[in-house]
């Protein structure tokens, strides 16, 4: 890999730099002397610790004044990569999978024994037979089996079990008026509907969710949670395969791409791990939004903008999952100016390419309008652009608008500024959200059922409870190519003001049969 000289520095371009001299990149000849190519006494940028989480969007423009739109970054000490910080690079990163490939055996840090076997990076770089480290033929097999997986599930349905799943959460929290909305909502709120979609048994639930928040941490616990994880779903496949069910795990098993076993289960991890944190730190982010902007405070009392239009700007803004890794060189080349080695590996920089300066303004590729513009690359983009997002969007949409209606007068605890960002390179996350509110609104009438083919069951409210025990927490076709918009909206706000929804239809009484589903609830609740 090449660290560039920092910009106002002169510069001898290396032997056979085709920018000089049109001929290929000569890699061996433009390395360092130290280990991955560095040279020496040029730092790089970490993508870790304080920085990322305090400060993610004036790191991003540091280095893109510094390098251009690829930056050198450091990912551990030792372990160097890229960061794909232009919004045109990219997309064309992701598009052309025959120089940038996902399969993550090409990096030459683990070849070159640099890697250590407990590295925190070993949950989220090591190569498994899954769609999000293949390319071609067999990856276009793996997708395929996932998408139309995803495809069967009920989207009306899907709403209604998020619906009800959300005013057992809400219903837990007892009449004192406060809440950590990260903890006790977004947090929990999506297990409850992907242990049902996948079929899971409900003790499974909060052990998962604690596997869940190492791996998608990368903390020093992320490599034995990956074990333990895969474990469990191991055991899953194997029942479904034995006694097929409703469920997404048996959906997948029965699809004609015929996975084995070992696809199924590392697919299952893919949906759960990547599905489950995105739709949280999406949710949290949206809340953050609502309560700190005044632009969607009055809209949510009347105004032109709505929650799907808070949904697009964090998207833009602060999306879920901030950086992703990775594609890796097959090939020397150069990519937004920089010299990248065969066995490189390139970070795509989600949310540095949407604030790029190239996707904003009149006549560029264009922002995140508020209004519905989606050229966002908050999915991803090409080939492996995340196919969960349609369900992921109803279930954070109806997890906002639920809350909302239920606590009319939800207003934030703490001034916006003390707000702490979870310090993980990947997810953009809140540690907490702390709010008050003074009054439950009843939850709305229950929809008419309609058949089909993934039936929900029905979640008794919890008796309210106060306690709260510690329950910790990854993603991504050409979405982004479909026309950007020239117009955006500007930077969320950080004002906070006043109510955030107008009161609805309420709801009548509650059905009397405990499920499986308020015993998880409970759990959470301290039941």
């Amino acid at each position: 890999m090449t660290v560039p000289e920092p910009a106002g520095t002169a510069a001898v371009p290396p032997p056979g730099c085709p920018a000089h001299a049109g001929g290929p990149a000569d890699a061996a000849t433009h390395r360092g002397t130290l280990p991955g190519g560095l040279p020496v006494g040029v730092p790089l940028t970490p993508l870790y610790g304080a920085a990322v989480a305090d400060d993610p969007h004036g790191l991003y423009a540091r280095l893109r004044a510094q390098y251009g739109p690829v930056a050198p970054i450091e990912l551990e000490p030792g372990v160097e990569a890229w960061l794909v910080l232009g919004y045109p690079e990219l997309l064309e990163l992701t598009r052309n999978e025959a120089l940038f490939s996902k399969d993550s055996r090409r990096w030459r840090v683990p070849a070159e024994g640099r890697l250590a076997p407990d590295s925190r990076l070993q949950p989220m770089t090591s190569w498994r037979p899954t769609l999000l480290n293949l390319d071609g033929a067999e990856h276009q097999r793996l997708r395929a089996a996932v998408a139309d997986t995803l495809a069967r599930i009920d989207h009306r349905q899907l709403r209604g079990t998020t619906e009800t799943a959300a005013n057992a959460l809400i219903d837990s929290w007892g009449p004192d008026g406060t809440a950590d909305l990260v903890t006790r909502y977004a947090r929990r709120l999506p297990l409850l509907v992907f242990t049902q979609l996948l079929g899971l048994p409900s003790d499974a639930g909060p052990h998962l969710i604690r596997l869940i928040n190492h791996i998608a941490d990368s903390g020093a616990e992320s490599v034995r949670a990956n074990q333990e994880f895969q474990a469990v779903l191991v055991d899953l496949v194997q029942r479904r395969r034995a006694t097929p069910s409703a469920d997404l795990t048996s959906w997948l098993l029965a699809h004609p791409a015929a996975l084995t076993d070992e696809e199924a289960v590392h697919h299952l991890v893919v949906m759960m791990v990547a599905g489950n944190e995105t739709t949280i730190c999406w949710t949290g982010n949206t809340l953050r939004l609502l309560l700190t902007d005044r632009r969607f405070r009055a809209t949510l009392t009347g105004g032109r903008l709505t929650v799907a239009d808070a949904l697009e700007e964090v998207l833009w803004r602060d999306p879920p999952t901030q950086n992703f890794p990775g594609r890796w060189a097959t090939d020397d080349t150069v990519l937004g100016g920089q010299y990248i080695s065969r066995g490189d590996m390139l970070v795509l920089g989600l949310a540095a390419a949407n604030a790029d300066p190239a996707a904003q303004g009149p006549g560029a590729l264009g922002h995140g309008a508020i209004g519905g513009n989606r050229a966002h690359l908050a999915w991803g983009a090409g080939k492996h652009v995340c196919p969960a997002q349609h369900p992921a969007r109803i279930i954070v949409e109806t997890a906002v608008e639920t809350l909302l209606h239920r606590l009319p007068d939800l207003q934030l605890a703490v001034p916006a500024h003390e707000l702490a960002w979870r310090p993980s390179p990947w997810s953009r996350a809140l540690v907490s959200l702390p709010v008050l509110y003074s009054a439950f609104t009843p939850p709305r009438p229950p929809a008419p059922e309609r058949p089909s083919a993934w039936t929900p069951p029905q979640i008794p409210f919890p008796a309210p409870e106060d306690q709260d025990p510690a329950v910790g927490p990854a993603p991504v076709e050409e979405t982004a190519a479909s026309g950007p918009n020239p117009s955006g909206p500007n930077p969320s706000g950080s004002t906070p003001s006043d109510a955030t929804s107008t009161g609805r239809t309420p709801d009548s009484g509650k059905p009397a049969r405990r499920s499986w589903w308020s015993s998880l609830a409970g759990w959470w609740s301290g039941q």
